[in-house]
């Protein structure tokens, strides 16, 4: 198909329409999708930019973090001046990804993603994609996906590896026939001490996109099983994945234990950052600017914007953000940062 025979809106995919097991139809498809990516740091980061040039129709990213100065290394869409304005990853990330493409909808929501929202975050998603940094998050992920019957692909990376599998519920292993019980703090390595190659995450992100083209439009091979590679060693691999018949407690059990927690305040050490989140779901939102007035007098260095709000008290740096979350940097100690949280954000 020649360039000049697209119909209008069609010419910017015109390399994408002209690979024949894509086409035109495929385009269709992917134009009228909806999908949801978890994550926007390193993994989303390249999705994203990934889905938004082939023209996925809708994308939603969710993410609870801000930019550092170390996420440039590996993470796309980033620059110094999105650290400068103080910007949330996934209105930083929308920004940027709504200049490379216009006509598709992008939709940034600075959120922690738990078990009191992710249900009706994935509502109407044909597809749900995985750029987070954590176990607990992707069964949650799993659990939502598998209620819903909503395809999702898993992905990870640590250190010169990366890791990913697509799910597809009701038809392929989930993730708790591969893992049945999250691994215990402790027992995995972390990027705190394994660090990160930028590559990989390259990689991994481009697998995970080609597995969205190919679920969005019905069309090309998915992945078999879970491949895993090793860009220093220079070693890829795929396994199959067994599913057997009644013993994943989500599958077989539809027990999603990470879907129906309970409430309370919740805290999580976040990989690479010497910071822990709190979060209280279902907490009201905080209306920044009357939360910077109580906090000048014991706060230095405040700023903030419509998107958070940052100060340092007692060695510590506060990031709160108007969903009622905090990250609070400069200590690993969940029971401090839930102190310090109550001490000057509120109870």
């Amino acid at each position: 198909m020649s360039e000049e025979r697209l119909e209008p809106g069609m010419e910017r995919y015109a390399r994408q329409i002209l690979f024949s097991e894509f086409g035109v139809e495929g385009q269709r498809a992917l134009l009228g999708a909806r999908v949801v990516l978890v994550g926007v740091g390193a993994l989303g980061s390249h999705i994203a930019d990934s889905l938004v040039r082939a023209g996925v129709g809708h994308l939603v990213l969710a993410d609870r973090d801000y930019i550092e100065l170390n996420n440039l290394q590996r993470q796309a869409l980033y620059d110094e001046d999105d650290i400068a304005q103080g910007l949330p990853k996934a209105e930083a990330a929308a920004r940027k990804l709504r200049r490379i493409n216009s006509t598709v909808t992008v939709e940034p929501r600075v959120m922690d993603v738990n078990y009191s929202n992710v249900e009706a975050l994935v509502q109407g998603a044909d597809l749900v994609l995985d750029g987070t940094d954590n176990f607990e998050a992707r069964y949650l992920l799993n659990d939502v996906c598998v209620k819903h019957g909503i395809p999702w692909v898993y992905g990870g990376v640590l250190g010169s590896y990366g890791i990913t599998m697509t799910i597809l519920p009701g038809r392929t292993p989930c993730l708790r026939c591969l893992f049945p019980e999250m691994p215990p703090p402790g027992t995995t390595p972390t990027c705190d001490v394994a660090g990160i190659l930028g590559p990989v995450v390259k990689i991994i992100g481009a697998l995970e996109a080609a597995e969205a083209l190919k679920l969005l439009t019905g069309r090309g091979r998915l992945n078999p099983g879970l491949t895993t590679i090793d860009i220093w060693q220079y070693h890829l691999e795929t396994v199959p994945v067994v599913r057997v018949e009644g013993a994943c407690p989500t599958c077989a059990g539809r027990r999603f234990d990470f879907l129906e927690a309970t409430g309370g305040t919740k805290t999580t050490t976040l990989c690479g950052r010497n910071a822990v989140q709190v979060v209280v779901p279902g907490a009201p939102r905080l209306e920044l600017g009357e939360l910077a007035g109580r906090l000048r007098p014991v706060c230095t260095g405040l700023f903030y914007n419509e998107f958070l709000l940052r100060c340092s008290v007692e060695g510590y740096e506060l990031t709160v953000f108007p969903d009622a979350r905090a990250i609070i940097k400069g200590t690993q100690d969940e029971a401090l940062a839930k102190t310090l949280y109550a001490r000057y954000i509120g109870a």
